[in-house]
Protein backbone atom coordinates (compact mmCIF):
# COMPACT_ATOMS: atom_id res chain seq x y z
CA UNK A 1 0.00 0.00 0.00
CA UNK A 2 1.62 3.50 -1.21
CA UNK A 3 1.07 5.86 1.69
CA UNK A 4 0.39 9.74 -0.28
CA UNK A 5 3.12 11.84 0.54
CA UNK A 6 1.05 14.98 0.10
CA UNK A 7 -1.62 15.94 2.61
CA UNK A 8 -4.68 18.56 3.70
CA UNK A 9 -4.97 19.24 7.27
CA UNK A 10 -7.71 21.31 8.81
CA UNK A 11 -7.51 23.37 12.39
CA UNK A 12 -10.99 24.28 14.61
CA UNK A 13 -11.65 26.69 16.66
CA UNK A 14 -13.24 25.41 20.35
CA UNK A 15 -13.45 28.91 22.25
CA UNK A 16 -10.81 30.95 24.03
CA UNK A 17 -6.97 29.48 22.84
CA UNK A 18 -8.21 25.94 22.06
CA UNK A 19 -8.06 24.39 18.71
CA UNK A 20 -8.17 21.05 17.32
CA UNK A 21 -5.94 19.94 14.44
CA UNK A 22 -7.84 17.33 11.99
CA UNK A 23 -5.42 14.79 10.31
CA UNK A 24 -7.11 11.90 8.51
CA UNK A 25 -8.86 10.15 10.75
CA UNK A 26 -6.99 11.53 14.14
CA UNK A 27 -7.85 14.41 16.18
CA UNK A 28 -5.21 16.52 18.47
CA UNK A 29 -6.46 19.42 20.86
CA UNK A 30 -4.00 22.33 21.28
CA UNK A 31 -4.19 24.93 23.78
CA UNK A 32 -2.29 27.62 25.80
CA UNK A 33 -0.94 27.24 29.12
CA UNK A 34 -3.14 28.99 31.82
CA UNK A 35 -0.60 31.61 32.76
CA UNK A 36 -0.92 32.78 28.95
CA UNK A 37 -4.69 32.87 29.40
CA UNK A 38 -5.38 29.25 28.14
CA UNK A 39 -6.71 26.18 29.54
CA UNK A 40 -4.02 24.15 29.21
CA UNK A 41 -5.89 21.27 27.37
CA UNK A 42 -3.43 20.35 24.90
CA UNK A 43 0.06 20.98 24.08
CA UNK A 44 1.15 24.62 22.65
CA UNK A 45 1.64 24.75 18.49
CA UNK A 46 5.32 25.44 19.28
CA UNK A 47 5.13 22.32 21.62
CA UNK A 48 3.88 20.36 18.72
CA UNK A 49 6.60 21.61 16.23
CA UNK A 50 9.35 20.39 18.64
CA UNK A 51 7.72 17.30 19.65
CA UNK A 52 7.69 16.76 15.67
CA UNK A 53 10.82 17.11 15.29
CA UNK A 54 11.57 14.56 17.97
CA UNK A 55 9.08 12.09 17.32
CA UNK A 56 10.71 12.72 13.16
CA UNK A 57 13.97 11.75 14.78
CA UNK A 58 13.05 9.03 16.99
CA UNK A 59 11.14 7.23 13.99
CA UNK A 60 14.40 7.81 11.64
CA UNK A 61 16.13 6.19 14.24
CA UNK A 62 14.04 3.47 14.88
CA UNK A 63 14.22 2.72 11.43
CA UNK A 64 17.76 2.74 11.23
CA UNK A 65 18.19 0.06 13.94
CA UNK A 66 15.56 -2.20 12.64
CA UNK A 67 17.52 -2.01 8.79
CA UNK A 68 20.65 -2.42 10.68
CA UNK A 69 19.12 -5.77 13.29
CA UNK A 70 20.05 -3.78 16.39
CA UNK A 71 17.83 -3.78 19.83
CA UNK A 72 15.04 -1.19 19.27
CA UNK A 73 14.16 1.36 22.14
CA UNK A 74 14.96 4.93 20.96
CA UNK A 75 14.39 7.54 23.13
CA UNK A 76 14.70 11.30 22.17
CA UNK A 77 14.26 14.35 24.73
CA UNK A 78 13.80 17.61 23.20
CA UNK A 79 14.65 21.03 25.58
CA UNK A 80 13.97 24.27 23.28
CA UNK A 81 14.44 28.08 24.13
CA UNK A 82 12.17 30.56 22.69
CA UNK A 83 13.48 34.07 20.84
CA UNK A 84 11.52 37.59 20.49
CA UNK A 85 10.92 39.85 18.02
CA UNK A 86 9.61 37.97 16.26
CA UNK A 87 8.67 35.29 18.26
CA UNK A 88 10.35 31.64 17.24
CA UNK A 89 12.28 28.84 18.41
CA UNK A 90 15.69 29.91 18.92
CA UNK A 91 17.32 26.83 19.73
CA UNK A 92 16.25 23.23 20.53
CA UNK A 93 18.68 20.79 21.92
CA UNK A 94 17.88 17.33 21.27
CA UNK A 95 18.88 14.02 23.18
CA UNK A 96 18.50 10.40 21.27
CA UNK A 97 19.35 7.88 23.76
CA UNK A 98 19.47 4.34 21.34
CA UNK A 99 20.86 0.60 22.71
CA UNK A 100 23.88 -1.23 21.36
CA UNK A 101 24.71 1.05 18.42
CA UNK A 102 28.31 -0.21 17.31
CA UNK A 103 31.50 2.23 17.54
CA UNK A 104 31.50 1.56 13.73
CA UNK A 105 27.91 2.47 12.80
CA UNK A 106 27.49 5.90 15.29
CA UNK A 107 28.76 7.90 12.81
CA UNK A 108 25.72 6.75 9.94
CA UNK A 109 23.17 6.63 12.79
CA UNK A 110 24.24 10.39 13.28
CA UNK A 111 24.06 11.17 9.95
CA UNK A 112 20.58 9.45 9.46
CA UNK A 113 19.14 11.47 12.42
CA UNK A 114 20.19 14.58 11.45
CA UNK A 115 18.10 14.46 8.05
CA UNK A 116 14.94 13.66 8.97
CA UNK A 117 12.22 15.11 6.91
CA UNK A 118 11.18 17.47 9.84
CA UNK A 119 15.01 18.64 10.25
CA UNK A 120 15.31 19.12 6.98
CA UNK A 121 12.09 21.46 6.25
CA UNK A 122 13.29 23.58 9.48
CA UNK A 123 16.84 23.38 6.82
CA UNK A 124 14.52 24.16 3.81
CA UNK A 125 12.02 25.94 4.74
CA UNK A 126 8.93 25.00 2.64
CA UNK A 127 7.14 28.08 0.86
CA UNK A 128 4.19 28.82 2.44
CA UNK A 129 1.42 30.63 0.79
CA UNK A 130 -1.50 32.34 2.81
CA UNK A 131 -5.28 32.63 0.86
CA UNK A 132 -7.54 34.69 2.91
CA UNK A 133 -11.32 33.94 2.58
CA UNK A 134 -13.96 35.97 4.39
CA UNK A 135 -16.58 33.82 5.69
CA UNK A 136 -20.35 35.37 4.90
CA UNK A 137 -21.74 35.67 8.24
CA UNK A 138 -25.14 35.54 7.25
CA UNK A 139 -24.50 31.67 6.28
CA UNK A 140 -23.28 30.74 9.50
CA UNK A 141 -26.16 32.41 11.50
CA UNK A 142 -28.94 30.01 11.99
CA UNK A 143 -32.86 30.56 10.73
CA UNK A 144 -35.29 30.58 13.46
CA UNK A 145 -37.72 27.22 13.53
CA UNK A 146 -41.32 28.13 12.32
CA UNK A 147 -43.71 25.44 13.88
Amino acid sequence: MEHNRNGTLSVLWHGGDRFSIKIRDHTIRVDQPMDFGGGDTGPTPVELLVGSLAACVAHYAERYLHRCQLPAGVMVTADYEMGLRPAHVSRIELVVQAPGIPEGLRESFCNVIQHSAVQNSLRLPPETTYEIRIADAAATVSAPQHP
